[in-house]
């Protein structure tokens, strides 16, 4: 399928998350976006993908991703949180550093990224946000499971707040289809869908039950 994309979006993109976002990576260079990733340095990328080494739990370093990939590749016109922290916790055993760890990557790291790409998109180009977000609730992963909960009402948030110039989405991978191809085509998707904003996509690969 040819998704259309308008021509207000700059074919750049920000992905966060590492080598393990790079089947989507790939689907958006092949769509025609330039595109820096959040990774390692010596890690083993397609050529013309720059790699931006950061460390999403530094605040400090997250503030200064967005500069560094517009400095490599122009204004940016696509950012796709996809970083996350998952470790395990309880409702028992907690802590403030176990939830410390998970809010500042899957949540806080997000919002700075989105601030820093809204501020510095030039007028009159259009942009996209896409944020990973899961709708599983699991008790044995508590801190997770609230971070990525508010993860989803940031994308809401934000896509009433930067409407209508920057439209931010979600995407919700389900188990049976967590794999970078799809992930990457329900981006692009998100990004030929110039009303979509608000929204999440679950591509989760599930028949509907039999009648």
């Amino acid at each position: 399928m040819k998704f259309t994309i308008s021509e207000t979006i700059p074919r750049t993109a920000l992905v966060t998350g590492g080598v393990r976002q790079l089947a989507m990576v790939i689907t958006l260079a092949d769509a025609g976006f330039a595109v820096a990733l959040q990774c390692q340095s010596d890690a083993d990328l397609p050529t013309g993908v720059v790699p931006l080494p950061a460390d999403l739990s530094d605040a400090g370093q997250t503030a200064g991703l967005l500069d560094r990939a517009t400095a490599a590749l122009g204004p940016i016109g696509v950012l796709i949180n996809a970083a996350s922290t998952i470790e395990r916790d309880t409702w028992d055993d907690a802590t403030r550093a176990t939830w410390d760890m998970h809010i500042e990557t899957n949540l806080r790291a997000p919002f700075v990224l989105i601030q820093h790409f809204a501020k510095a998109l030039p007028p009159p180009h259009e942009g996209v946000v896409i944020n990973l977000l899961d709708q599983r609730v699991c008790p044995h992963l508590v801190s997770y499971t609230l971070s990525k909960a508010a993860l989803w009402t940031l994308t809401q948030t934000m896509a009433l707040a930067l409407a209508p110039r920057i439209r931010v989405n979600g995407i919700a991978p389900g188990h049976a289809s967590e794999t970078g191809d799809e992930i990457g085509r329900a981006a692009l998707a998100i990004l030929a869908l110039s009303s979509m904003t608000g929204q999440m996509i679950v591509p989760d690969g599930v028949p509907p039950p039999a009648a």
